[in-house]
């Protein structure tokens, strides 16, 4: 069975009540751990649970983390909130 550890997340709210999750996960084997980056969408429900629909997990690798930064700037190139 694999345990989940969060060692740290943050939330980016969204519309009404959605919301995107970048977190910093363990995952616990019986053999050993892995570290990953989780990347979730989903919503908080009226009781401000949250809820999620889809999530990615990314390689903690900063060459790839690097260039998934660098194409996300890319793709949303003229929009101000990603000018630095």
């Amino acid at each position: 069975m694999v345990e989940f550890e969060v060692i740290e997340e943050r939330i980016i709210p969204f519309g009404k009540r959605n919301f995107i999750e970048v977190a910093r996960k363990r995952a616990l084997f019986s053999r050993g751990e892995a570290e990953f980056i989780s990347i979730a969408r989903g919503y908080f429900t009226q009781d401000d649970e949250r809820r999620y629909r889809n999530s990615v997990t990314l390689p903690l690798d900063s060459e790839v983390l690097r260039d998934l930064v660098e194409a996300v700037r890319g793709v949303a190139e003229g929009l101000e909130a990603v000018e630095e």
